[in-house]
């Protein structure tokens, strides 16, 4: 019997860097890899979307568009991916219908060809007009079912969405697990039931490793009928990334599956990222395996997150509360996904509940959450924390669509973004303008000094410790720290040990 091919999605131009070492990889040190990439027979190479868009101009002063652009050149025979948050683009609140559609046309146009499309709450309306928005350019469409468990998650629930997407338009169906919380059973069921009620549309599984039981959950899926799955080359995988690209060939050997991919090609890539990684090291999430996240649900790139804001408040030492708070926080907002962005506002909020109080103050982002400005959840939200998000914000709750309630705002974006210093007039700026307002002026007036390379040498990093430390033995006295919450700053003054 000739076997049945599986496609795969290599993601580690993307979710691999974005998830290990908090998206910090520098362009130069993708290129040389990307040949072999080309070559090696994947179905698509996740390249773009997710954060990487805020990291270029945020920390490596580097144009997404250029980026994706030289993906484009470099990698010619491949399906180029990205991740795109739905009404949310690329950003961290809505944006009207007209910048979606100006969004997907440019990102199509410079080269973009898969869009697996999502909403943080999986709300179906969000997802909409980007949907259509990709149809028109021609692209792939491809709709996305994000994974969590709780009491109202049920798989005939996860079957219905599918039938949603596939309505709107999707080309495919992704099951992506973010938080590495698919058990193999439940793989086999989700995919099994979707195949089955729908026929032969084509399903794509992406699942991160922090739990250790998924790469047998994707052998479940391929045994239901899942067509493509997401993998990183084994040099950035793990931990809160990915189940391994060689592994998954390895596994899939001697079984009625293939996925013919050029294992000497592989090879090559992952040595290739295996001189690179250790550059950032200082970027790296400690995390290896956690099995707790079955209980708190945290993605990756959530836990990371949390980590960083609790060490800047001094507070490193209280994750494990903050970890126990999450799924409180989670429940009491009807239980949404925890992907970008509604990851980072249930985790703060968490942050606040544990160094403040419950519910004591509100992020502005998680009152907006209670009142539906994001959209509906699976769940209802509870009554009493909405009444503390409708007394802050003098908001009230909404049931209707978010984007309906905005105005037209291209024109607006155009004229605040070509008056930037450094702006070169292009639709690409102004979106950049529009997903960024507070970062995008710094970045365009320093664009022209180019990209610039965060990671670190061995022997660089051992010259800043021996430095840090003569500093240290240096300065006597208290540290002052500035602390920025809810917006304002705060000094906090600590007595050196």
């Amino acid at each position: 019997m000739t076997p049945r091919t599986i496609g795969v999605t290599e993601v580690a131009l993307r979710d691999a860097h974005q998830s290990l070492m908090a998206t910090r990889m520098a362009m130069e040190d993708m290129v040389d890899a990307c040949a072999d990439i080309d070559q090696a027979g994947f179905w698509s190479v996740e390249c773009w979307g997710g954060a990487t868009y805020d990291a270029c101009i945020r920390f490596l002063n580097e144009d997404p568009w250029q980026r994706l652009r030289t993906f484009r050149e470099l990698m010619p025979n491949s399906r180029l991916q990205m991740l795109l948050r739905g009404q949310n683009l690329l950003g961290y609140r809505h944006y009207e219908d007209g910048v979606v559609e100006r969004f997907v046309e440019k990102s199509a146009e410079n080269g973009m060809d898969v869009f697996r499309v999502f909403d943080a709450l999986n709300d179906p309306r969000n997802m909409a007009r980007a949907m259509q928005a990709v149809k028109k350019t021609g692209k792939h469409a491809q709709g996305t079912i994000c994974y969590t468990i709780s009491p109202l998650h049920t798989t005939e629930g996860y079957i219905k969405l599918a039938g949603q997407l596939l309505d709107m338009g999707a080309e495919s169906i992704a099951l992506k697990d973010m938080a590495a919380l698919l058990q193999p059973q439940a793989a086999y069921d989700v995919v099994k039931g979707i195949k089955d009620t729908y026929g032969d549309v084509q399903v794509n599984v992406h699942c991160h490793s922090t739990t250790g039981v998924t790469l047998v959950s994707l052998m479940k899926a391929i045994e239901a009928g899942a067509d493509v799955v997401d993998t990183a080359i084994s040099s950035m995988s793990l931990g809160p990334g990915h189940n391994p690209t060689e592994s998954l060939v390895a596994m899939l050997e001697g079984t009625e599956y293939t996925t013919d991919l050029d294992m000497d090609r592989l090879l090559r890539i992952r040595d290739h990222f295996a001189k690179v990684r250790p550059k950032y090291a200082q970027f790296e999430s400690a995390t290896l395996v956690d099995t707790d996240i079955f209980s708190s649900q945290i993605p990756g790139g959530m836990l990371s997150n949390m980590e960083s804001q609790l060490k800047a408040q001094g507070a490193g030492d209280r994750i494990r509360e903050v970890m126990a708070e999450v799924p409180l926080v989670k429940a009491d907002a009807g239980h949404p996904p925890l992907v970008t962005p509604s990851s980072q506002i249930v985790g703060t909020q968490a942050v606040f509940n544990v160094l403040m109080g419950k519910y004591k103050v509100l992020t502005g982002e998680f009152a907006d959450l209670m009142l539906g400005y994001y959209g509906e959840c699976i769940g209802e939200r509870n009554p009493e924390v909405v009444e503390v998000a409708r007394a802050q914000t003098k908001k009230e709750p909404i049931t209707q669509r978010p984007a309906d309630l905005l105005e037209p705002e291209w024109d607006k974006l155009v004229a605040e973004a070509t008056a930037l210093p450094g702006n070169d007039g292009s639709d690409e700026d102004v979106l950049t303008y529009a997903m960024f307002p507070s970062v995008a002026p710094g970045f365009f007036e320093n664009r022209a000094d180019g990209p610039k390379n965060v990671g670190k040498t061995p022997e660089q990093m051992a010259s800043q410790a021996a430095a840090k430390g003569d500093d240290d033995r240096a300065v006597k006295g208290p540290i002052t720290y500035k602390v920025s919450l809810g917006g304002r700053e705060h000094n906090v003054v600590v007595e050196r040990a």
